[in-house]
């Protein structure tokens, strides 16, 4: 795994944490948890910058918000008890097989 991959996974691990804050926030009026999430999307941004150097950034985007989109709605479910049906659940594994299929598949980068 190269070194942008990092970058990459690190990006959606702090836009993930950033976004799973927001409830938290209680829209913005509890002053740790906003600062906490403003710092992460801040970082997650950072990071993707680095991640673009040698990922083509549409491969880049796809990733970071396909497996976001996936993470977010797993832990929403595990954490705040919000519900997803079966179709909800297979269409979020239809969004990582997307992934893979589009980081196995597309054109190589150094």
């Amino acid at each position: 795994m190269s070194l942008s991959y990092v970058y990459l996974i690190a990006a959606i691990f702090l836009e993930v944490t950033g976004t799973m804050l927001l409830p938290v926030s209680a829209n913005f009026t509890r002053l740790w948890p906003t600062l906490t999430l403003a710092v992460c999307y801040m970082a997650a941004f950072w990071l993707l910058t680095f991640a673009i150097r040698t990922i083509p950034i549409s491969i880049v985007y796809a990733t970071w918000s396909g497996l976001g989109v996936f993470t977010i709605a797993i832990l929403g479910a595990l954490i705040f008890k919000q519900s997803l049906g079966w179709p909800a659940i297979l269409g979020l594994f239809f969004i990582v097989i997307g992934v893979i299929l589009v980081n196995l598949y597309s054109a190589p980068h150094p």
